[in-house]
């Protein structure tokens, strides 16, 4: 089988309740169970939370809450891997074996079902273990600089002061919506950044992260936005 866990514990520091407070006109973690949904990939859409409100909300949008997350998985230095083997292995000790598990995090409102399905393509068409979505670096990383202690710039990689831009090699970075993987890599713990990985390249205008109060303003902007012009 097929299933999709959105991690949503509820213990949110910088955001409190961020999981659920409400993100244009639904509760934040609504948009991603809906998103799942649409996508027709899964046999189950499933929350891991510790949080009954969390559970409740989630049942209202249509996503299963099967268990609830055991506390030793819910802290705030528990990996995404760990909770996704938790849900693999409490389905198998149902008797009902997963084949393939698409981590959907629980605050991305821009994921997409067409490119839920395009992960789920991604991976079946390889032999790779993941298939998660990135987007590009808007300026080359080679270019970076840091501010030091003294207040003074310096950059990071000094040998390319005058390296023009469009020779740099392009950048990626992960665009924190979804991570599909089959079974026995989440099992095993396997590394989702390696060669054993392939991307799903979105296009940065549909990539947020969401950390700070500055982060979910601009998020609403952006989102508003890309529903103005789909009307």
């Amino acid at each position: 089988m097929k299933i999709a866990i959105i991690p949503a514990r509820g213990g949110s520091k910088r955001i409190p309740r961020k999981n659920i407070k409400p993100f244009c006109g639904k509760p934040m973690i609504a948009w991603s169970i809906e998103a799942a949904l649409r996508s027709a990939c899964f046999d189950q859409v499933i929350v891991s939370t510790d949080d009954t409100e969390i559970a409740e909300v989630a049942s209202q949008f249509g996503a299963t809450v099967p268990f609830m997350r055991p506390a030793e998985l819910s802290d705030d230095h528990t990996g995404t891997i760990p909770v996704i083997r938790h849900a693999i292995e409490w389905f198998n000790a149902q008797g009902k074996t997963v084949e393939q598990a698409c981590c959907l995090y629980a605050t991305a409102p821009f994921v997409s079902a067409e490119d839920i399905r395009r992960g789920l393509d991604v991976l079946q068409g390889s032999d790779c273990d993941y298939a998660f979505s990135v987007t590009s670096y808007a300026f080359p990383i080679q270019r970076a600089i840091r501010i030091t202690e003294q207040g003074r710039v310096e950059m990071f990689n000094p040998e390319h002061f005058n390296t023009r831009s469009q020779d740099l090699e392009e950048a990626f970075h992960d665009a924190g919506q979804f991570y599909w993987g089959r079974a026995a890599a989440w099992r095993e713990g396997r590394m989702i950044f390696s060669s054993s990985s392939m991307p799903v390249i979105l296009p940065r205008h549909r990539v947020q992260d969401i950390d700070t109060a500055e982060d979910w303003v601009r998020a609403e902007w952006m989102f508003k936005a890309m529903q103005s012009q789909a009307q």
